[in-house]
């Protein structure tokens, strides 16, 4: 399938990190000019390297996407390198243990701190970001918003408070934005999230698979029992989903919040 992307020129957010990077490997595998923004700038100049050896075009940009400051110099960065922007995916965000109830921290003693950073990470993230390029996107009439969510947005997490606050916040600015993107700027403007289920990568791995083992964790198991597909999903599974919301294959979807999660959301469990 063609998903006519030649030439158009993307942002992704968390580019470092597993399913982004497969994002934008896929995107420059397409044709799209794709700038691989990361707080680790050497994470994405890791994965912008895998990409200029397979004939891809990529740069990789350090950006710390909760910073307006570092946003705007990203953004100038690549503008001056590809002249504009056409997509723009929302992938920064994450998990910390400091909001994640547990034996040793209960709810009553997270620090509020430490939750409005975690929101800040996964929500503030979106929302500056969005604002930076959106403006682009409002000046010429069209463009593509992708934000990567979780299934955590749309069912919380038993233990990851903030995390699932984010997200659900993440969830809901994706359809508010694509209503005010279409009715004050263009209709040509979308806005979308996928919400990934429980893909595994090295940021997770040793929670769901015991590193000496090898054997799936007693936490890795209350998931799999919840996941109808019965596995955990894998990074590059995220791909197919996100070419086709930036794609004009998807021109009339927007507001739209796609799970990708093996049917964990589908399933009530019983």
């Amino acid at each position: 399938m063609n998903f006519n992307l030649a030439d158009k020129v993307a942002v992704v957010t968390g580019a470092g990190g597993a399913i982004c990077g497969e994002i934008a490997q896929a995107f420059a595998v397409a044709g799209v000019k794709t700038a691989l923004w990361d707080i680790s700038f050497a994470a994405a100049a890791k994965r912008t390297d895998e990409i200029i050896s397979k004939k891809g075009k990529a740069i990789a940009v350090e950006c710390d996407a909760t910073d307006k400051a570092s946003v705007a110099l990203a953004l100038d960065k690549t503008v001056s390198e590809y002249g504009t922007v056409d997509i723009l995916v929302n992938g920064a965000g994450g998990s910390r243990k400091t909001t994640t109830t547990s034996q040793e921290l209960s709810f009553f003693d997270i620090e509020s701190e430490e939750m409005d950073s975690t929101m800040r990470l996964n929500y503030g993230s979106v929302v500056i970001t969005s604002q930076a390029v959106g403006r682009i996107f409002a000046e010429k009439g069209s463009g593509v918003i992708l934000n990567v969510s979780s299934i955590a947005g749309i069912r919380p997490l038993t233990r990851s408070v903030s995390y699932s606050d984010g997200k659900a916040a993440t969830n809901s600015f994706t359809q508010w934005l694509a209503v005010h993107m279409a009715k004050e700027y263009s209709p040509s403007i979308r806005v979308n999230a996928i919400a990934p289920g429980f893909v595994l990568t090295e940021q997770n791995r040793f929670l769901l698979i015991d590193e000496s083992s090898g054997e799936v964790t007693e936490r890795g198991k209350d998931i799999l029992r919840s996941v109808p597909a019965g596995r955990y999903g894998r990074p590059d599974e995220l791909v197919g989903a996100a070419l086709w919301l930036v794609s004009d294959l998807a021109s009339f979807v927007t507001g739209a919040i796609i799970p990708v999660d093996g049917g964990f959301t589908a399933s009530s469990g019983v």
